[in-house]
């Protein structure tokens, strides 16, 4: 069944403050916002206990381990895709069976532009992070977009101001 893994961040600055307002610009500047829970399954587990978790923790995906080291990732994708599609039942298929092996990663460090590009052309929604070889965290598509788009706001508002003066 799911468990979450309680990551710990070490404190660094997050993000950058512009008119009081947070901008995301890194991977580790959403992990820290996010916290450090990673939902997580075990290739042992049956397909049906993976989506139960999932939709206990209201979450699309969950990253596949065995023991420390992550091993795949399972989507309500992937469940559509391989079992549904194929008339098969999630309560006899393991996770093993259906799970996205092939998995990119982020870095702590890397610019949120660049996870949406990597995103983008790889057609994957979430990103697990890894820091010296050790899950720190998941990040989604909607995450990314979410502070892109307050980037830009904030952006945009920055902008208002010093045309108008700050009035």
């Amino acid at each position: 069944m799911g468990r979450a893994l309680q990551i710990p961040l070490p404190c660094q600055s997050v993000g950058i403050a512009v008119l009081g307002r947070l901008v995301m610009k890194t991977v580790r500047d959403i992990l820290r916002i996010k916290g450090g829970d990673v939902w997580s399954t075990t290739p042992d587990s049956t397909v049906y206990e993976a989506l139960k978790s999932m939709a206990e923790k209201n979450v699309g995906a969950l990253v596949v381990l065995d023991a420390d080291t992550v091993v795949g990732i399972i989507s309500e994708r992937d469940y559509a895709r391989k079992v549904i599609l194929h008339g098969r039942s999630s309560k006899e298929i393991r996770v093993r069976d259906i799970m996205t092996s092939e998995v990119y990663y982020a870095r702590p460090e890397q610019d949120l532009q660049e996870c949406m590009a990597q995103m983008t052309d790889k057609r994957i929604r979430h990103l697990p992070a890894l820091e010296n070889d050790r899950l720190v965290g998941v990040i989604s598509i909607g995450d990314v977009v979410k502070a892109l788009i307050a980037e830009h706001e904030s952006t945009i508002k920055h902008l208002e101001d010093y045309i108008t003066g700050g009035r």
